[in-house]
């Protein structure tokens, strides 16, 4: 076998790989001969097929598959001789054709960049770290209390808190919304379901309530024509209903799983819910940081254009809907952020590479045993995740990643930021 390589740029390499036609030959020769042995033809008895019958039917077929498989087999023997690391499957070209008593082909492909030596010391690292407080706790209840909240009709004039339903026209110059009769909608004062300036015009109505008012509509109202214009509505209030905040006592408890309806108990397992939510947004801000450090300090390095492409189509595909192709100007834009984010994966593969960096198989169950415990059964999720290769490969990278992100932040000038659960959970401006 001959093997030449070219450097067809930085990271592109063209392989030309050639190998004696009469190796193809003997293989075709012998799968023929196996053919022969087992394939059942009507009008023959089986092994009693005629060479040239099966070569007839079978010999375009029988060629195809030998060179396939020689092309395979030949081409990892040459990037193994030539110490390359091929991205992706590569583009093969060839006739097929013996050429001088030799088969050729050439197979073009991306490879690895030969990565620096990433100065983890030198690296500035903020570490966001929070913990749940009972005031945290009281909120969440707080929030399952409004979840579970029932609403009845009343007769008095509505106060925050109360559900309003109403029919409404609002008119600003010549445009009237809508074009004839009235609208119907609905709104929980003060929780932000509408705007301010449309829930101050329903505090102190009661239900059969027709009257009108200026009302300000905001700037990102969905109606462009009434965004941001102060406009007459004409109101008519349809019902006002006051709403029920069950006790959290026993019985509350009980519909969240607890089933003695035990109080402390209930607590502790709100506790470790948010404690779980908690854990993974910190991770998942320390992996952003040490990935956003890493790439800045080595925004230079040469990396394969195939898998930045790959990158941003992913990165442009979120934001249109499922299964839709994102648009080329969209996937340009994501080109950018696609690029930081190859080189912060392939550095802190290397990092994980050269430190020796083992999978943590504690921490692949915990994760695991975390991910069943949202859903109703928990047993049957982890099933799936032990009988199926990709979904367990897909965790172990991730709780990889996770070792990296904390073994970077042990080695660099690492410096703790302390916030609240709610500044980590629901950042100013998310």
């Amino acid at each position: 076998m001959q093997v030449s390589v070219e450097n067809i740029g930085t990271l592109e390499r063209k392989l030309t790989v050639k190998f004696p036609a009469e190796r193809f030959d003997s293989q075709v020769s012998a799968r023929i001969a196996e053919m022969g042995r087992t394939v059942r033809l009507k009008g023959f008895r089986p092994g009693k097929v005629p060479v040239a019958v099966i070569k007839q039917r079978f010999g375009s077929q029988v060629r195809g598959e030998v060179l396939s498989d020689l092309i395979g087999s030949t081409l990892r023997e040459a990037v193994t001789q030539e110490k390359l690391q091929p991205i992706a499957n590569p583009a093969i070209d060839t006739t097929g054709e013996p050429v001088d008593g030799e088969i050729a082909y050439t197979a073009t492909f991306e490879i690895m960049p030969e990565f620096p030596v990433v100065d983890v010391a030198a690296l500035e690292i903020t570490r966001t770290v929070a913990s749940v407080t009972d005031a945290d706790i009281d909120k969440m209840l707080e929030t399952l209390r409004q979840q579970r909240r029932s609403f009845e009709d009343v007769a008095r004039a509505s106060i925050e808190g109360d559900f309003v339903m109403f029919e409404y026209a609002a008119k600003v110059d010549d445009y009237r919304f809508p074009a004839d009769g009235l609208e119907r909608a609905g709104s929980v004062l003060g929780s932000g379901t509408l705007f301010k300036a449309l829930d101050d015009s329903l505090l102190g109505r009661s239900a059969n309530d027709e009257f009108e008012a200026d009302v300000a509509f905001p700037a990102d109202f969905r109606n462009p024509a009434l965004a941001g214009k102060t406009a007459k509505v004409s109101f008519k209030i349809i019902k006002v209903q006051a709403q029920n905040l069950p006790e959290v006592d026993g019985e509350f408890a009980k519909l969240f799983g607890i089933a003695d309806g035990n109080l402390e108990t209930f607590r502790k397992e709100v506790r470790a819910n948010l404690e779980r939510e908690l854990n993974a947004a910190l991770m998942g801000r320390l992996k952003s940081e040490v990935a956003e450090k890493v790439a800045e300090a080595h925004s230079n390095l040469d990396v394969p254009p195939m898998l930045v492409r790959s990158e941003a189509q992913n990165l442009a595909a979120n934001s249109v809907p499922r299964g839709e192709q994102p648009p080329p100007q969209l996937v340009e834009s994501a080109m950018p952020m696609a690029r930081k984010r190859v080189i912060a994966g392939l550095l802190m593969s290397e990092i994980a590479r050269k430190q020796e960096l083992k999978i943590d198989r504690t921490r692949v169950a915990e994760q695991l045993a975390a991910i069943a415990s949202t859903y109703e059964e928990p047993e049957k999720v982890i099933e799936l995740y032990n009988g199926d290769p990709q979904l367990m490969s897909g965790l172990q990278n991730r709780v990889m990643e996770d070792q990296v992100a904390e073994w970077v932040a042990e080695h660099a000038k690492t410096t703790s930021l302390d916030l609240s659960f709610d500044e980590v959970m629901r950042p100013a401006g998310a």
